[in-house]
């Protein structure tokens, strides 16, 4: 078992059940790191979905990582990313058997999205019903304008294995 914490600085941690540190991962997004505002996995933890205060939600492939964690081989791969709200991601689920994703932002909306590739299916209150079988069609909603990123490459800066110092100096001559 393994617990996952997301965090202000756009990390998340993956921790033993004994409380060790076992993976920090970042995010791989061309913009800075933002504050992760939710997470959450499929039924069989083969996927982990974080939602962020900016409106985007990333998705991450973890079940080699999880079968065999000791191994540097399994890694966790960042497969997707896609700005679902405007504003903060404040809850997040994932549907298995429909396979989509549900997200609800602070402006009070609800989302449902398809979860291999990010395509908006519609919003809770629309006036159609939710066309689940037509992921082929890719629409945005109103305030969204940037279309889902699927991630092919690794980045090394997706792994945060090292530890940087950048203490404070006053130089007065500045």
């Amino acid at each position: 078992p393994v617990l996952a914490s997301a965090h202000e600085n756009g990390c998340i941690c993956l921790w033993s059940i004994q409380g060790n540190l076992v993976k920090e991962i970042l995010p791989f997004s061309k913009y800075p790191a933002v504050p992760l505002t939710a997470l959450c996995t499929d039924i069989s933890t083969k996927m982990l979905l974080a939602g962020s205060k900016e409106g985007h939600i990333m998705r991450w492939s973890i079940a080699s990582f999880l079968e065999d964690p000791e191994n540097s081989k399994n890694q966790i791969k960042e497969e997707l990313c896609w700005r679902a709200h405007s504003t903060e991601v404040v809850d997040l689920f994932h549907e298995e058997e429909k396979n989509v994703v549900v997200t609800a932002s602070i402006d009070g909306s609800v989302r449902l999205w398809h979860a291999m590739n990010g395509y908006y299916l519609g919003y809770f209150g629309q006036p159609k019903q939710f066309e689940l079988s037509d992921i082929k069609r890719l629409i945005l909603p109103c305030d969204v304008n940037t279309f889902p990123t699927i991630i092919k490459e690794q980045s090394k800066h997706m792994e945060k294995n090292k530890k940087f110092e950048y203490p404070l100096i006053l130089d007065r001559d500045k």
